[in-house]
């Protein structure tokens, strides 16, 4: 049955133990945008101060996210996934204990999102890089669709949603305490995470056919940062299907965010007469898809036509954007958005399975970082170019423009990188007991 495949990785104790601390992770994750916000204003701060937080953690993610990768494929993703849970409550920790003794400053929580962003950093390469490892080719695309539902529920509504309700209760300082305590829960469920998942053979290319870049999925010598990097950065340029997804990535992430994060707030305003609660009604709609298409996706088997739906998913996803500037109907914005959650996630989980299956394992770590710093470093530069452009252009056609160029990029994409031919060329769609003969044992 579809439903008992998306649950079928929860049969692996190592995935069990791995997911149940992630879930509590992303639960406080989503606690701590809340409480770093209230605990910024009852400080006294305004914007200027809370931009300066929030820049924080992203400088901290994006200088060190392909350390974070590099790391990931030199040492045991279980320590690095442990550590990096130890940190995030060591700071947690510290900044309640800073709060509820009166002695917080700005600073502190500028530091601690910092930190925090480091540690993102380090900490979704290396849980890229580790599921293949103890979970068989077949599951994958179940995890990361289980993933992609946990995401949105408890990050974006579920952890807010009770941060806000401690502020509002008790004070900003008891909700920094929760997500300390969040914390201090994961970093104890990591801890069962089994030492002989270490051991265990990873199914990365092997699973998937023949290795693009005619790379071994062996372990070799440890070399230098530089080396690592440029082997990453290589194996890259020399897969197509590879490099014309993060090409794509690049423009989507730099003609969409932009006005998804800025603009649309003015569309709300000025073309439904809305108010900020419209507006994360509207967020959370799009939300809500993600979730809902994320669970279906991992439900069923990974398309024989992997890269083409995937492709077709964000191109056509991507297309009622366009038509986002001129609507002036609540259920048509909020039917535009959910198409554009629902099918942004499903290539999602199609490229993280994508990922795990197709790329050598010792490249796992390098290639998803480069993967995130691609898609994190045109992130501020479109939400900076946002706001200029619609100085000098009409709203509507800054989104006709966003919403009509990706589906063209994805179809060039497509016929450059000769996706139809390659995912012929390497099927994953293989029946679970013959892939399982590759997968590591539970």
């Amino acid at each position: 049955m579809p439903t008992l495949k998306a649950l079928r990785p929860f049969a692996h104790r190592e995935y069990r133990v791995l997911i149940a601390a992630l879930a509590i992770s992303i639960f406080g994750s989503g606690m701590w945008a809340v409480a770093m916000v209230y605990q910024v204003i009852h400080l006294g701060g305004g914007p200027l101060e809370l931009s300066l937080v929030a820049t924080g953690g992203s400088v901290g993610l994006v200088a060190f996210v392909l350390a974070g990768g590099i790391a990931a494929d030199r040492f045991p993703q279980r320590l690095l996934i442990i550590a990096v849970e130890g940190a995030n409550l060591a700071v947690i920790a510290g900044i309640s204990a800073l709060s509820i003794a009166g002695w917080l400053q700005i600073w502190h929580l500028a530091v601690g999102a910092f930190v925090l962003g480091v540690g993102a950093a380090f900490f979704f390469p290396a849980y890229s890089a580790i599921l293949p490892r103890i979970l068989p080719p077949e599951d994958l695309l179940a995890a990361n669709g289980m993933e992609g539902t946990m995401r949105p529920t408890l990050q974006q509504a579920a952890g807010p949603a009770v941060a806000g309700i401690l502020v509002a209760a008790l004070s900003p300082a008891h909700a920094v305490t929760g997500v300390a305590a969040c914390h201090l829960m994961a970093f104890i469920i990591l801890n069962f995470l089994g030492q002989h998942a270490l051991a265990a053979p990873a199914n990365g290319s092997e699973a998937g056919g023949p290795d693009p870049g005619g790379v071994t999925g062996k372990r070799r010598p440890k070399s230098s940062f530089f080396h690592d990097l440029r082997e990453g950065i290589s194996y890259t340029l020399r897969t197509p299907w590879l490099l014309w997804t993060l090409l794509w990535a690049c423009i989507s992430v730099l003609f969409l965010i932009g006005p998804i994060e800025v603009l649309l707030p003015f569309v709300v305003r000025d073309q439904l007469g809305g108010d900020s609660s419209m507006f994360g009604f509207l967020l959370a709609i799009m939300g809500v898809g993600g979730a809902a298409a994320s669970l279906v996706t991992a439900s069923l088997r990974l398309p024989r036509r992997y890269l083409t739906v995937m492709m077709v998913s964000w191109g056509v996803g991507s297309l009622p954007l366009a038509a986002v500037g001129i609507m002036d109907n609540f259920w048509a914005l909020a039917s535009a958005l959910f198409i554009f959650g629902a099918t942004g996630s499903v290539g999602m989980v199609i490229w993280g399975t994508l990922l795990q299956r197709r790329v050598p394992p010792h490249l796992l770590g390098r290639v998803s970082s480069l993967d995130f710093f691609v898609s994190l470093a045109l992130m501020p530069v479109s939400m900076a170019l946002a706001g200029p452009a619609a100085e000098v252009l009409p709203i509507w056609l800054i989104f006709l423009v966003a919403g009509g160029v990706c589906p063209v990029v994805a179809v060039i994409a497509s016929i450059v990188a000769k996706m139809p031919q390659d995912e012929l060329a390497h099927p994953l769609d293989r029946a679970p007991e013959v892939e399982r003969t590759t997968a590591a044992g539970d």
